[in-house]
């Protein structure tokens, strides 16, 4: 005898499926749908991790409090800084009303405030000493080998840069937003030796100006 079951057909004219089929068909296509979401995140987050152009490093977090007619409003503030490992760096100081929405703000500030270095292999060009109201900040150019001899925000800040040999001291305040921002201020003013008075290529520029 004949145990195949008897094909029904629809008003279409077409064949109608088994049960077993049905429910065979729906978790063949369940398992294609999980493994492409899956391929699709590990594809999303290949492409965040790709993108991630400049690093952060969250200097300092503080707990503010302002005094407003129903008592203190407490607040977050963020000191970031982010950089490529390469020549561009940037400060950001900002507040929020949780650590994540600081830090965020702050990591934006940087990246709209940044700056580009002139450096000479992996040191800085010349000697340089900033004040930022009672920050004061002494950066020296080193051998190769010598290594960031810096304190906390000056480390950390250079870290983020492609200087690899400096000599730092703070002498002054220890607020860490003035002291980070003293360390951009003397990295803005470094000067190729090309460009420095009395060099030979400056000479040629300024007859040349004269002529």
């Amino acid at each position: 005898m004949d145990n195949k079951q008897p094909k029904v057909i629809n008003k279409s004219g077409t064949t109608k499926l088994t049960d077993e089929a049905v429910a065979a068909k729906e978790a063949k296509a369940e398992r294609e749908f999980k493994g492409r979401r899956r391929d699709n995140r590990r594809n999303r987050r290949a492409a965040e991790e790709g993108k991630k152009e400049f690093d952060s490093v969250n200097i300092s977090i503080n707990r503010v409090s302002r005094t407003v007619a129903g008592g203190r409003r407490m607040r977050f503030q963020a000191l970031v800084a982010v950089g490529d490992h390469k020549n561009r760096i940037g400060v950001g100081l900002a507040k929020g009303n949780d650590v994540t929405s600081a830090v965020q703000k702050a990591e934006r500030r940087a990246k709209k405030n940044m700056i580009t270095i002139k450096m000479q292999n992996d040191t800085i060009w010349h000697e340089v000493e900033t004040k930022i109201t009672g920050a004061h900040v002494l950066m020296k150019p080193a051998a190769p080998g010598t290594g960031i001899i810096a304190g906390g925000v000056v480390r950390s800040i250079i870290g983020l840069t492609g200087i690899k040999n400096l000599i730092s001291k703070s002498l002054g305040s220890t607020n860490k937003a003035n002291i980070a921002y003293a360390v951009i201020e003397g990295l803005r003013q470094q000067v190729p030796k090309d460009e420095w008075i009395g060099s030979k290529k400056a000479a040629k520029a300024d007859k040349k100006e004269a002529k």
